[in-house]
């Protein structure tokens, strides 16, 4: 049995506003079988705060310090390289997260990015692009390709980092999963290795495959983006393949 169990949020515990069926009980079944969690997702659209509390709101009870986003992690990379002013590529609500940099919108040492759904346009990523080209970073918050909205598949973020890649030539700093990165900071905080923990994802590339990469175990889940097609497409092999969240503790706890 593992020590740790790295819990995906969208497509995982959650798609929009509904819960997957049976995801609350398999958290407090895996808390019961002695197995630490952390919450983690390359969600950049609402604020951390806002991410808990959602998960409050669908039953899923946890502490902050259990919650592992993208932001902070960002915030230390800018921190740690010296960065200060940054350009903003995001939801206003998660430039919360951001307090501890400076926003501007020239001069800058990286431009961040995170979501901005239906506002990505020409205009902000012409912004950010000629930043770039006067020598800013590129950090990218996550570079998933896409995502389940209750509507359906949409684009995510990642499909804008690649662009602003391919104009500028600059490979982006990625901060959020698939980043081993991410992995080693989710761990750290719970106490574990990665031959000790195990991730549950939909994404088999970034979930699956960024975990497996890092040294993890993976269980991909067949909700939210999960598409047999994809699958044997990418190459990936999971650890373990299971319906939803719900098989989850049955599978790890037994």
């Amino acid at each position: 049995m593992p020590r740790a169990v790295l819990l995906d949020l969208d497509g995982v515990l959650y798609v929009g506003d509904a819960a997957i069926p049976g995801a609350a009980d398999a958290v407090v079944r895996l808390r019961a079988a002695g197995l630490v969690l952390r919450f983690v997702t390359n969600t950049t659209t609402h604020t951390r705060a806002a991410t808990a509390a959602k998960l409050r709101r669908l039953g899923i009870q946890l502490d902050d310090e259990e919650l592992v986003t993208p932001a902070a992690l960002a915030v230390r990379h800018c921190l740690e390289r010296g960065h200060r002013r940054v350009a903003l590529v995001m939801h206003e609500e998660v430039k919360r997260d951001f307090a501890a940099l400076t926003e501007a919108d020239g001069e800058v040492d990286a431009v961040i990015v995170g979501d901005l759904g239906a506002q990505f346009a020409f205009e902000p990523l012409n912004r950010a692009f000629r930043l770039i080209m006067e020598g800013a970073e590129l950090v990218a918050l996550q570079k998933n390709r896409y995502w389940m909205t209750p509507d359906g598949l949409s684009l995510d973020a990642g499909a804008f980092v690649a662009a602003l890649e391919f104009a500028s030539g600059r490979e982006a700093v990625v901060v959020g999963k698939p980043s081993a990165v991410f992995f080693r900071a989710a761990l750290a905080t719970a106490g574990a290795s990665p031959a000790d923990a195990v991730m549950v994802g939909d994404d088999v590339e970034s979930d699956v495959g960024g975990a497996q990469r890092a040294g993890l175990r993976a269980v991909l889940v067949r909700t939210g983006k999960y598409r047999e097609e994809r699958v044997r497409a990418s190459g990936v092999v999971p650890d373990a393949l299971v319906d939803s969240i719900a098989d989850v503790p049955g599978l790890l706890a037994g």
